[in-house]
């Protein structure tokens, strides 16, 4: 039974001012965010398809990490490689020099572009305007390697793309202790392995991912939690059932006390603050949660009495004496 092929399209990049290496990738195949991305930290990153040589990735990686340039990494790659001309691979190395190959068997239409510190690859594509709209769009977009690698993507769609369609997505990028709680180096692992519009869904997971693991936001957006930022905070806390007060727009004690207990059961550790200021994220997080507690209990029929009348903050059951909660005002 032939091995399969992978009509993709995928760009390998280098971003000097965060120190973070990526790939991001779309096929027509399923989850093809386990076989094409490749990335470590200080080292480079690569991007190996077609008729992938999942070899290419550990073996790239580690020349890569010997202090070799992406051109010296693809040559060697290749040139003891006999599938070489069914193969495609692009990388980007440690000082941000891209090199990428493309086989004379790749089913057209295949090719590649590199740019200054980024390859774009791709094959069974509707033609070169897929890789040539996504090397101009990450050239011409602002903000940090995320950003510019889902802008890149979206361009090569937007022309095509894998032309037998969509199915699956991914972006793997790497900075030094980049990963939760500084933990390893994967600053940004998601994918999409099966879905109608995977850029589209990588790029909503991306925004869920970004508010819960990553600090990208600008300091100087930061809000002071007074006046109606605290009331509008207290409300959307007593809504979900963190703070048992009314609103009053004075942030004491016990409103600290529930707003760190909804971080920190809502994974939004990264987020928390000591100086009583607060990033927009999330205020407009805990607005839509608050919304969304006030829909399910207008419209859900409880089953238990009093069930909906308490936010998921809240304590488990009654009180000691066994009496069912107030309902909230």
């Amino acid at each position: 039974m032939p091995r399969p092929r992978f009509g993709t399209f995928s760009i390998v990049a280098y971003d000097p001012a965060g120190r973070a290496w990526g790939v991001a990738v779309q096929s027509k195949f399923i989850s093809v965010g386990s076989v094409v991305p490749w990335a470590q930290a200080n080292v480079g990153a690569l991007a190996t398809q077609a008729f992938a040589n999942v070899r290419y990735g550990p073996e790239g990686l580690k020349m890569l990490a010997e202090g070799r340039s992406a051109a010296d990494v693809v040559r060697s790659l290749t040139s003891s490689d006999p599938g070489k001309d069914e193969r495609q691979l692009g990388v980007v190395d440690r000082k941000g020099e891209a090199a990428a190959f493309t086989g004379a068997k790749c089913m057209e239409w295949a090719g590649h572009e590199i740019g200054d510190g980024f390859a774009c690859q791709g094959n069974i594509l509707f033609g070169p305007a897929v890789v040539q709209a996504m090397a101009r769009t990450y050239e011409r977009t602002p903000g940090d390697l995320p950003e510019r690698l889902l802008a890149a993507l979206s361009a090569g769609q937007r022309e095509g793309g894998d032309r037998r369609g969509m199915q699956s997505a991914a972006l793997l990028i790497v900075r030094e202790k980049g990963g939760y709680d500084a933990g390893s180096d994967r600053w940004v692992d998601i994918r999409v392995d099966d879905h109608p519009a995977p850029i589209e869904e990588l790029k909503r997971v991306f925004r869920l991912y970004d508010l819960t693991m990553l600090s990208r936001e600008d300091p100087a957006t930061l809000l002071p939690i007074d006046g109606d930022v605290a009331k509008a905070l207290q409300h959307d806390l007593g809504v979900l059932g963190y703070y048992p007060g009314r609103p009053s727009g004075r942030w004491d004690e016990p409103s600290r006390a529930a707003f760190r207990k909804f971080v920190n059961e809502n994974n939004f550790e990264n987020k928390m603050r000591d100086d009583d200021k607060v990033w927009p994220s999330i205020v407009r997080f805990l607005a839509d949660a608050a919304q969304a507690e006030v829909q399910r209990r207008t419209k859900t029929q409880p089953i238990q009495p009093h069930a909906l009348e308490r936010g998921p903050g809240a304590a488990a059951g009654g009180d000691a004496s066994g009496k069912k909660p107030a309902p909230s005002k």
